[in-house]
């Protein structure tokens, strides 16, 4: 066994083995640690632990030191220098008129070496601009042409999921992912909505290929000849997550039906033709082939309790089957309304307020034996319904 940290140099970028030389790290911790490039600084993304010595390759770089404050004012002040060689080195690309798109820069920790990460399509002869970067910085400069995965890796962001990177934040290399694992998963095809924002394959594709593929083991083939408990028939769709298949019967013309993998029994795998002298079993023995949880995929969960909606929305508001009293005014109905025993006369609700109109004595409104309107007259207007108005009933005296 091997005592071992575990070192990051960059972001999302891969995990390195060091040899902690006596010192206790803890997680998160700094260190300065000695590469092949020279000293660098990283950031300690697993404590102490023992490996097997199969899981390392001897001999081991040393951990030199945990970092200090000078040293983390060193890493701020290479940082802010990254910036303005990204800019100067994009004013030279320009002037040289060479086809890349810069990506990011980095600082070795001394500042003895800058190395640039650039994009193309293809081949750039950039050995002008080396000279002329060698001659601003007065580093040894080193440009290195990268992929579009790469790239999303180091600039970062958010997926159509919502979520940052996978390869920006744990994924340490990449996995290859093809278009057969879409096939396989039942995805859509088309590659704007299985592409990353690099422009490649999901690399979350690769997540689920391993369940999907021991599913599809366990599952029949599209047009296969299956049993199942209803009859034979050819299997039309097959639910992979859900181990579900759809069986169109032969001897039935409704739509197909839904069943378990475990309700049926293969008789022929994919297309082919109907094996030489195979006869259907009884119905008694394919209905031996009906689980429990196959009936309550085809009939569905039933309603505990009450199967009335009416019983079961009272005993919600709980309110004893009592209805509701019913509004008061509003448009009235003609005929009987609803509750009235037939041939029985309706009460009507306007009879007091019309006795108390008739028993009012007709003539001056006001007091002194004043007119109430112009030319002697009294113009006060009744509202009756339209069918009881009577002729002349506006004018009720005279001045």
């Amino acid at each position: 066994m091997t005592e071992i940290i575990s070192v990051r140099f960059r972001p999302g970028g891969k995990q390195y083995y060091f040899d902690p030389a006596g010192l206790t790290v803890a997680e998160g911790q700094s260190v300065i640690v000695e590469t092949g490039k020279g000293l660098e600084y990283g950031v300690c993304v697993r404590r102490n632990a023992m490996v097997e010595d199969g899981a390392v390759v001897q001999p081991l770089r040393p951990v030199v030191r945990l970092a200090n404050e000078r040293d983390e004012r060193q890493v701020r002040e290479n940082r802010g220098r990254e910036k303005e060689a990204l800019r100067t080195c994009q004013q030279l690309v320009e002037r040289h008129g060479l086809d890349m798109k810069l990506v990011q820069v980095e600082y070795s920790f001394d500042g003895s070496k800058i190395l640039f990460f650039f994009t193309s399509d293809g081949r750039v002869d950039f050995r002008a601009l080396v000279k002329d970067l060698a001659g601003v910085f007065r580093a040894r400069i080193e440009l290195r042409q990268i992929g579009v995965r790469d790239e999303a890796r180091m600039l970062g962001g958010f997926g159509i999921c919502g979520k940052p990177f996978c390869c920006s934040q744990f994924l340490d290399e990449f996995q290859p992912v093809s278009i057969k694992m879409a096939k396989t998963q039942n995805l859509s095809l088309n590659p704007t909505k299985i592409s990353g924002t690099c422009g490649r394959l999901m690399c979350c594709l690769k997540y689920e290929q391993g369940a999907y593929e021991d599913a599809v083991k366990r599952c029949p083939k599209q047009e296969s000849l299956v049993e199942c408990p209803d009859g034979v028939g050819t299997v039309s769709g097959v639910n992979l997550l859900r181990e579900q298949v759809k069986v169109r019967l032969e001897d039935s013309t409704e739509q197909p039906k839904s069943y378990l993998t475990q309700e049926i029994r293969v008789v022929r795998s994919g297309k082919g033709r109907r094996p030489e002298g195979y006869e259907p079993p009884a119905k008694g023995e394919l209905e031996k082939l009906r689980t429990q949880e196959g009936e309550q995929l085809r009939g569905g969960r039933k309603l505990e309790g009450p199967s009335d909606l009416n019983q079961v929305l009272e005993r919600y508001l709980g309110d004893g089957g009592q209805k509701q009293p019913e509004k008061q005014g509003g448009r009235r109905n003609r005929g009987h309304g609803k509750g009235t025993a037939q041939g029985q006369p309706r009460q009507d609700k306007a009879a007091p307020a019309k006795a108390q109109r008739q028993a009012q004595p007709k003539g001056p409104a006001q007091e002194g034996g004043q007119p109430a309107g112009a030319g002697g007259q009294n113009h006060k207007r009744r509202y009756r319904p339209h069918h009881r108005r009577r002729p002349g009933g506006g004018q009720e005296g005279q001045g």
